[in-house]
């Protein structure tokens, strides 16, 4: 029988192959539509031990059925600094699992319904007006096309059977010696790397084995290559990242290079343990089954999906105890001194331990509230281009606004029903200096930004000096221990000019300074002026509750909850 190349075979394999990944396209977008922001919320909470990493990234993963992207999540919130670089590596650990799934999903025997189930919910997407209901009705009509496409696949596969060119071809890609095997997965991590999909290199090695082309073996140690080359993409989403994000990447990369080489010299032997396996997931893959007088192998997906899913279980089992290890040799990649500088965005005072006790709980918030008041003091070293300072004021400000929003929900959660009145008001005041520290340090931020971007000239320059110095002073107020203090002089003695005067000088700079430096001078006194203002609400604030006095009657009842102690508040009714 003459078998027309392009029509029985190009046809149905580019076509099948392309709806194979539509589909794949399809279900990740609905998916992600409908839960993206709460996987990713759900993640940056979930994630806080290595454990619970490996749970969170198996679950999310397994969901929005994409280890690309779920990986590529991962690298952005450590950027954004969500997440820490040891639960990210666990995470990774966790996603290689949940993608299994979705491979052990390829595998079932759906193709003939796929054509009709994704017209039937693309009917649905095309005319519902809920737009929920398209984003469901998307995801749907992706995982029926997988099976779709996979099928097509297979049909236009088979008629290679009968060429002997290609079978000879073939013939060279037999994984039946070690050598072999490392070829096979090299040449299939490179197909991954250039798709950026490890399912689709999958369902085309599912495809290929079904149809008879790919010994099963082989199909396997494809598969195996596919799991290596998909790490090409973190590694593409990490290029322009901070440096635990690219490191993110890299525990990626290096976790499944070594899951990959300790595998291969295990191949056979596992193979034979699949052999055995087999048994209760239909039998021999080897062995045809003829459908309609022609040959296929319906075993060889399952067999491919359930190795796939088996090696990645195997290797997060067999490094998980090791991800101290990673954590420590990918944090010295690429250190720098800069980096030595403290985390802002990591709380060092709000133990949650200490959260049900009133008394140790409200020092904590009050010492993390200084933290953060010290965080946004060092913009002033950034604007004046001090070494020791972070380089970048925009990381610098990502990092305490981080910081600020785990001592405002740490602090809400201390509000319970019980608690009398005057403890009630004490957290309330605690979180309104906590937004008033943050808005002081965003407009630090804008005095860093602002002179950062600027080049001005020695007149403007001076402007700008005792602008800063007149914020350094002022921080003292609220910071006594900040900075260097002024000599100890006469009262009036040491004082600095007022923001109108310091308009005023601006405006008369006229030929010496640009119309660009004037404007850059102004927006910036516009932002000491609100520093000013935001210092005094917080000196104010901290003076309109008596707080040592709350805390100490606190720590006499026991802590958080108790009553108040005759004579004094009762707890504030429930409504």
């Amino acid at each position: 029988m003459e078998i027309d190349i392009f029509k029985d075979v190009l046809v149905p394999v580019i076509g099948g192959l392309g709806i194979f990944m539509l589909g794949l396209e399809f279900m990740a977008n609905g998916i992600q539509a409908l839960s993206v922001n709460k996987m990713r919320a759900f993640l940056a909470k979930a994630a806080g031990t290595p454990v619970k990493g490996v749970l969170a990234g198996t679950l999310i993963t397994g969901v929005i059925q994409s280890s690309t992207a779920m990986t590529v999540m991962v690298v952005g919130l450590v950027n954004a600094g969500v997440v820490a670089l040891r639960p990210a590596i666990s995470v990774i650990m966790g996603a290689n699992i949940g993608t299994t799934l979705g491979n052990g999903l390829i595998a079932l025997p759906l193709g003939p319904l796929g054509l009709i189930l994704g017209g039937t919910f693309a009917l649905v997407y095309c005319f519902a007006k809920n737009e929920k209901l398209r984003n469901i009705a998307l995801a749907c009509m992706g995982f029926a096309l997988i099976f779709y496409g996979l099928n097509l696949m297979t049909g236009g596969l088979r008629p290679l059977r009968n060429l002997p060119e290609v079978m000879e071809l073939l013939q060279t890609l037999q994984a039946d010696s070690y050598f072999a095997v490392i070829k096979c997965v090299l040449i299939a991590a490179g197909v991954t790397a250039m798709i950026h999909s490890s399912s689709a290199t999958i369902g085309i090695v599912m495809g290929l084995g079904a149809a008879g082309i790919l010994d099963w073996k082989t199909a396997i140690a494809f598969s195996l290559g596919a799991d290596l080359g998909t790490t090409i993409t973190s590694w593409m989403a990490s290029l322009n990242l901070s440096k635990n994000a690219k490191r993110a990447a890299y525990a990626h990369i290096s976790f499944n290079i070594i899951g990959v080489c300790i595998t291969i010299p295990m191949f056979f032997i596992s193979i034979s343990l699949l052999e055995w396996g087999m048994q209760w997931f239909g039998g021999d893959p080897a062995v045809p089954v003829v459908v309609n007088g022609k040959e296929t192998f319906p075993l060889v997906p399952v067999a491919v999906g359930l190795y796939s899913t088996v090696f990645n279980i195997f290797n997060t089992l067999l490094l998980f105890p090791f991800v101290g290890v990673f954590e420590r040799v990918l944090s010295r990649i690429g250190r720098t001194a800069e980096e030595d500088v403290e985390d802002y965005s990591t709380p060092k005072f709000l133990d949650r331990k200490l959260a049900s006790d009133f008394a140790k709980a409200v020092p904590a918030v009050q010492q993390e509230t200084e933290r953060h008041l010290q965080a946004g003091a060092m913009f002033l070293n950034i604007a004046r281009g001090d070494k020791k300072a972070p380089s970048d004021p925009g990381e610098h400000y990502l990092a305490t606004d981080i910081l600020s929003r785990d001592i405002r929900a740490y602090t809400a959660e201390l509000m319970k029903e019980d608690l009398p009145y005057e403890q009630l008001d004490l957290i309330a005041s605690l979180i309104e200096e906590a937004d008033f520290t943050a808005a002081l340090t965003e407009s630090l931020h804008q005095v860093a930004r602002r002179v950062k971007r600027e080049h001005f000239g020695n007149h403007a320059m001076a402007i700008v000096n005792t602008a800063l110095d007149k914020l350094d002073a002022s921080l003292r107020t609220i910071m006594p221990t900040y900075g260097i203090a002024d000599p100890q002089m006469p009262a009036g003695h040491v004082s600095y000019p007022s923001v109108e005067d310091l308009r005023a000088k601006t405006l008369a700079l006229g030929p010496n300074a640009g119309a660009g430096e004037r404007g850059t001078i102004l927006a910036l006194l516009g932002s000491v002026e609100r520093a000013e203002i935001l210092i005094h609400r917080i000196d104010a604030e901290r003076k309109s509750v008596n707080r040592e006095g709350v805390v100490e009657r606190a720590s006499r009842q026991g802590g958080l909850g108790q009553p108040a102690v005759p004579g004094g508040l009762s707890p504030v009714p429930g409504e």
